[in-house]
């Protein structure tokens, strides 16, 4: 079973050189609370640079919490966190837990309610979110995405030297062009 919420891209993917990781960086944290910020400074070193630092920092904290409180990883267990560069423009968290009894899911987003905000945070902050059954336990991702530039079809990019894959973004983006459609709503 698995559960993903759409959403509207922004812009095209593409880059003036490649960050594409060969492969998401990992690290296995205890299912305690202490792990949390531990957790969130992994994500800020891995994502210096990049565009959606700050918010995939805010939600990798989210889904540390949501891993210690509603799952068997905070029971003696433990919850992997991997970031990854799956494309140009695109950076990706994921927590995978130990298994809980219920299923992840954004709440109503009250903010009178004593929990199930930290969800509905990620899901309005980042491009998509989304969950999959990893035995025992479940994975839970998000995504931001941010405009890069793309080269014009008519542009000969095969005589540049390749450049070996690198965990680095531009200071700054360029805003996205006229046509791009709006963000998810809040």
């Amino acid at each position: 079973m698995t559960g993903a919420y759409p959403v509207l891209h922004v812009g095209s993917f593409g880059s003036e050189g490649p960050v594409r990781s060969t492969r998401p960086w990992a690290r296995t944290f205890r299912g305690t609370p202490a792990s949390v910020p531990e957790a969130r400074r992994l994500v800020a070193e891995l994502l210096a640079g990049c565009p959606a630092r700050e918010v995939l920092m805010t939600c990798v904290s989210e889904l540390c919490a949501n891993a210690i409180e509603h799952t068997n990883s905070g029971n003696g267990g433990v919850f992997i966190v991997e970031v990854d560069l799956p494309r140009p423009g695109v950076a990706r968290i994921a927590v995978t837990d130990e298994g809980g009894p219920s299923l992840p899911a954004a709440g109503s987003g009250d903010l009178m309610a004593e929990g199930g905000r930290g969800l509905a945070m990620v899901a309005a902050c980042t491009n998509r979110w989304g969950y999959a059954d990893a035995h025992p336990g479940r994975i839970v991702w998000a995504e931001s995405c941010w405009p890069v530039l793309v080269p014009a079809p008519d542009q000969d990019t095969s005589r540049e030297p390749s450049r070996p894959p690198r965990l680095r973004f531009p200071r700054s983006s360029p805003p996205p062009p006229d046509d791009c459609p709006p963000g998810p709503a809040a």
